[in-house]
């Protein structure tokens, strides 16, 4: 255990350095396995089942293994919905789904209530566009000004933004996916029996501790809110090319298709046909070209523009999936080391048993997500080890691993070195450390309430 802390530490602090994160959790994986073996505290492969014969060439099959298995399944699903959500982006869908969306905002005359509606409108936003970043920068582009302009600070305006997406809770997320694949749940039922009900709880807590925390920072940082016209209210997009061009309203409906196949085709309303993410996916995309060409009436433009779903998918291949393949090598030293088994003995010995493994196991997911930067990074990584802790603690599996995923993805907004963080904060002119300050209290808010409801509820 002592081994497996310190090389834990390690990891976190080369990925904190900006080390390539699978480089150093396949390295981190490899040399635990490798120890293990050495020292014999643990097999790579138990009673030699699936072993190559050479301990050395058994560090780099785990690694084949796995990659064979997630990228079949789990990693299509995931290059699916990167590409379909690239492509919309790129036709304008997104955009308009937006601009539909913030337009009953501009009637309200509450600045700060406004805020707290925005942010829950782009909790709702999350369901089709459940990239944390990619949904900052729409909302930056169009709502950040609305708020500005209403007399809102930037940094207030920017903290609501940068935390949209406290919870990945899309039944499309990757995160989702993982988790419901991990807890054995089809993808829609752990979205709609488990996210959903302690969103609804997350909801009114963030809303409301966004409402007094910005309005009490403005105060104090002597900010008069007083309001703007829309030449006065600038955004910074980094050197991007912004198209001008407004697409069709109607295009607003397109990034929904796949979340309402999803919905309908499930057990839910309708059983007797089969949907999967993969092919509500393609189909949406498909919607998209059709509506396109429609628009266009340029079938050659349609063809080409194919080529960024193509694009997302490699994208998605190269980091996200090779990013599961490397945490879950990492998961595995972890295993072979004993560090589960001999935490899992620790604290059933305390007398707090499966709850107080479950707090463990969130408090590390929580501050791993804030010191890497990442929620994806610390959830692949330790995902994977709960099905086997909640087997030996005789809790299911989802009721560990649902606080762990919401944990990760709200943490994940206290750390001034996430992409979403940098993102919004580089489009507002803002320091990133002075963001997160006003985004922890929300996001803790977020955490506490997840916990507790998840022992509630569950």
């Amino acid at each position: 255990m002592l081994l497996a802390l310190l090389v834990t530490v390690w990891v976190g602090y080369f990925i904190v350095k900006r080390y390539k994160p699978q480089t150093i959790l396949f390295i981190g994986g490899m040399f635990l396995m490798l120890v293990s073996v050495l020292f014999g505290w643990g097999e790579i492969f138990p009673g030699g089942k699936g072993s190559t014969g050479s301990l050395f060439f058994d560090l780099f099959e785990v690694i084949r293994s796995i990659l064979s298995s997630r990228a079949g399944k789990l990693g299509l699903n995931i290059m699916a919905v990167a590409g379909f959500a690239r492509y919309m982006d790129h036709i304008g869908a997104s955009r308009a789904l937006v601009n539909l969306t913030i337009q009953p905002l501009l009637r309200l005359k509450s600045p700060y209530f406004v805020m707290s509606a925005c942010w829950a409108l782009g909790m709702l936003l999350g369901l089709a566009i459940n990239s944390a970043s990619g949904l900052a920068m729409l909302l930056m582009v169009t709502m950040f000004p609305i708020l500005v302009a209403l007399g809102v600070s930037r940094l207030s305006a920017a903290a609501a933004i940068a935390t949209t997406l406290c919870l990945d809770w899309s039944p499309s997320d990757t995160g989702t996916i993982l988790a419901a694949e991990l807890s054995g749940i089809d993808p829609v039922i752990y979205w709609h029996s488990y996210q959903v009900p302690i969103a609804l709880c997350v909801f009114p807590v963030v809303a409301l501790l966004h409402y007094f925390t910005q309005k009490y920072m403005d105060k104090r940082s002597g900010h008069q809110v007083v309001p703007m016209t829309s030449d006065q209210v600038e955004v910074n997009t980094e050197g991007r090319t912004i198209s001008t061009e407004k697409p069709p309203a109607v295009y607003a409906l397109l990034p929904l298709v796949p979340l309402a196949l999803i919905l309908i085709f499930s057990p839910l309303l309708i059983e007797n046909v089969e949907m999967d993410i993969i092919k509500a996916m393609l189909i949406g995309t498909a919607v998209g070209m059709v509506a396109q060409y429609i628009r266009t009436r340029n079938g050659k433009l349609v063809a080409n523009d194919l080529q960024v779903f193509f694009d997302g998918l490699g994208m998605q291949m190269a980091n996200v999936v090779t990013l599961i393949v490397a945490g879950e090598t990492f998961a595995r030293g972890l295993t072979v080391s004993g560090t589960i088994d001999g935490l899992i003995s620790g604290t059933n010995s305390s007398g707090f048993g499966a709850m107080a493994l479950s707090l463990v196991m969130i408090t590390i997911i929580g501050v791993c997500a804030i010191v890497m930067g990442s929620g994806n990074a610390p959830f692949f990584a330790f995902a994977n080890l709960v099905p086997e802790i909640a087997a030996k603690s005789g809790i299911p599996a989802v009721t560990m691993i649902l606080p762990m995923h919401f944990i990760a993805s709200s943490a994940r907004a206290i750390s001034p070195i996430t992409a979403v963080i940098i993102v919004v904060s580089g489009m507002a002119n803002i320091s990133s450390f002075e963001l997160v300050k006003r985004t922890a209290i929300p996001m803790i808010g977020s955490c506490l309430t997840v916990v507790i409801m998840n022992f509630i509820l569950f």
